[in-house]
């Protein structure tokens, strides 16, 4: 049986200023699909879906659609909202109908209030919208609300603030918590995994692998793309094309498309050189056998079976040169290599019996102890809050410990890479802040940005007006120069496309100095990590001598205590219970109906409960 068409695209064309951004884009996804829109910053992947929510149009082109729009859901990064909107009314505004009626009988309510409930019109108006409520099951709605925003650890304490307050990964997981509670069939998602801790990721990875719907999705996270993907779809300035697989499939079907294009080109290049030769040599024939014969009838006839055989060599070279093979053209990569101070002695940092704490908040690292030395190349994990970022502060210098002593080596040269990228000079040109360095010419200033895919006028750019991708490559710069021999990088390549990634993870792990990471990308901590430093809210640190890989394979291959076992099998036994309960008809008396649903209230609160106890 053929799956379902959601969605179909056909030639669609969309330009900024007169420029085409992209062209031919056509494609088809079917139910059940988990696809990936794959390409590099700037192809127009955000652009794209937009056009498809129906937010801008299209120049050019189609798109049929097999699904209402009610029954898509939006995970939108750039998402803005009324600013008196809180998170529990942004969950609950998943359903349009019952938060309308919500919102109708609030206003009602207040009239009411007003007039002491004299106003028998907004009675009767309360009144209708109430029982309309009831039959909508809107207080099993606010539950299931309330439930999805719990698991996912959005605490009831949050609930009230308004949206807009909040931290980017909060933001994705309120938004998350409205899809989960709705369910629909189609996820549109851009960068899910933006700002998200581990444990948030592994949930949302089992839970866009295991979705009912469909998927259409935006990432640079290969390891969240690879446990998800079931194929992909590159993005490009003139067309699309769909892959098969995950990103690792993507790669491997990309190499292998090349080798076979060059190998292509490699026989078409030498069959042109042979079809040239016997071209040259036939015209020569023809050109010496013509002389010899002078004004002689039959030597003049027997010439030109050279000239025929000329002919058809032109022809051959025609059809080649009409089926040729070309390479695709080399997309423009990051080049840069890091160099660090030639460091000769043990330690390069030495934290000793440190404490470190907000202002006024709770204690992030109490007597803690940590030598750096050079090779080092440790890697900070642990959930948002843990004081990962504010700990990297502390190793760079521009956090203070609130008690015990860190000590530099004389010779520690630090360059440190803040996620916030505040330390960039907004109003500088690229070119401008390089050419602020001692030395530097505009030949080498021009050839260095170029390296760092800052061709031609973009060097003229403001730093305040690039993208968060740009920016992240200006600050590299910074790195190229530093020659530092401890890099301290919070969130490097956060706003990076994966082939620019890719290039830093090479750079990174060619660097001979020391580095100290705090990142969500688990490829980068598989690349470059030998050492890991786990820390967790209210958790003593602990460190782990090996790579990420090891570590992870560990925690995913981790034994449950008897414990946990037990609390798994009774909420498996309740799971159970609760579907027996469901999937019951109504029993047709009003007594029994009753009965019926607070015993599927009660097994629901005994889920809860075993959902907190885990």
């Amino acid at each position: 049986m053929t799956a379902m068409t959601i969605l179909k695209a056909k030639d669609l064309k969309k330009e900024w200023d007169g420029t085409p951004l992209f062209e031919g884009v056509s494609f088809e996804i079917a139910e059940g699909e988990r696809v990936l829109l794959f390409g590099r910053n700037g192809t127009g992947k955000t652009t794209l879906l937009q056009g498809l929510q129906g937010r801008l149009a299209f120049e050019e082109g189609s798109v049929y659609y097999g699904l209402e729009r009610e029954e898509w859901g939006v995970l939108d990064q750039q998402l803005e909202t009324d600013l008196g909107v809180s998170v529990i009314e942004f969950v609950l505004a998943a359903s349009e109908q019952l938060a309308g009626l919500k919102g109708r009988m609030e206003l009602l309510a207040d009239r009411l209030e007003e007039t002491g409930g004299t106003d028998e019109a907004a009675v009767a108006e309360y009144g209708e919208a109430y029982d309309r409520y009831l039959l909508l099951d809107g207080y099993g709605w606010e539950a299931k609300a309330e439930k999805c925003l719990r698991h996912l650890k959005l605490e009831p304490s949050l609930w009230s603030q308004p949206y807009r307050q909040l931290s980017g990964g909060q933001k994705t997981r309120v938004q998350l918590a409205a899809l989960l509670a709705r369910q629909p069939r189609l996820l549109v998602l851009d960068e899910p995994t933006n700002h998200l801790d581990e444990k948030t990721m592994i949930w949302l990875e089992e839970w866009v692998r295991t979705y009912p719907g469909t998927v259409l999705y935006v990432s640079h996270d290969r390891a969240f793309i690879d446990r998800t993907a079931t194929s992909v779809l590159e993005l490009s300035p003139t067309g699309c094309r769909r892959y098969p697989g995950a990103y690792t499939q993507y790669r491997e079907q990309k190499e292998l498309e090349l080798k076979t294009l060059e190998s292509q080109h490699k026989k078409q290049e030498l069959e042109k050189e042979k079809l040239l030769e016997s071209i040259r040599r036939y015209a020569l024939w023809f050109q010496q056998a013509h002389t010899a014969a002078g004004q002689n009838d039959f030597l003049r006839s027997k010439s030109k079976k050279n000239v025929s055989r000329l002919h058809a060599k032109e022809a051959s070279l025609q059809r080649l040169e009409k089926n040729r093979v070309e390479l695709p053209k080399a997309a423009p990569k990051l080049n840069m290599k890091l160099e660090g101070e030639d460091f000769q002695g043990d330690a390069l940092v030495t934290l000793d019996d440190i404490s470190l704490a907000y202002d006024g908040g709770p204690q992030l690292l109490e007597h803690f102890s940590l030598t750096l030395r050079r090779g080092d190349r440790l890697s900070v994990l642990g959930p948002n809050g843990a004081g990962k970022s504010s700990l990297l502060k502390l190793i760079a210098g521009a956090a203070q410990p609130t008690g015990g002593r860190l000590r530099l080596h004389p010779r520690t040269k630090i360059a440190y890479f803040a996620q916030e990228l505040e330390h960039l000079n907004p109003e500088l040109t690229i070119l401008d802040s390089l050419l602020e360095l001692p030395g530097m010419t505009q030949t080498e200033a021009r050839t260095i940005l170029g390296c760092f895919l800052f061709p031609r006028e973009d060097v003229f750019k403001r730093i305040g007006d690039l993208s968060l991708g740009e920016k992240c490559r200006v600050a590299f710069l910074r790195l190229y120069f530093g020659k530092a021999n401890l890099l301290v990088l919070d969130e490097p390549t956060n706003y990076l496309d994966i082939d620019t990634r890719e290039r830093v993870e090479e750079a990174l792990a060619a660097y001979p100095g020391g580095l100290v990471i705090v990142s969500h990308d688990r490829y980068l901590h598989t690349r470059v990590a030998n050492r890991l430093l786990l820390l967790g809210r209210g958790q003593r640190p602990q460190f782990f001598s090996g790579t990420f890989e090891e570590y992870y394979a560990k925690e995913r291959s981790r034994v449950l205590t008897p414990e946990e076992q037990a609390r798994e099998g009774e909420m498996q036994l309740l799971q159970l219970r609760l579907a027996g309960l469901m999937s019951r008809e109504a029993a047709g008396t009003e007594a029994e109906d009753r009965e019926l649903l607070e015993e599927i209230l009660a097994v629901q609160q005994a889920i809860q409960s075993k959902i907190k106890e885990i």
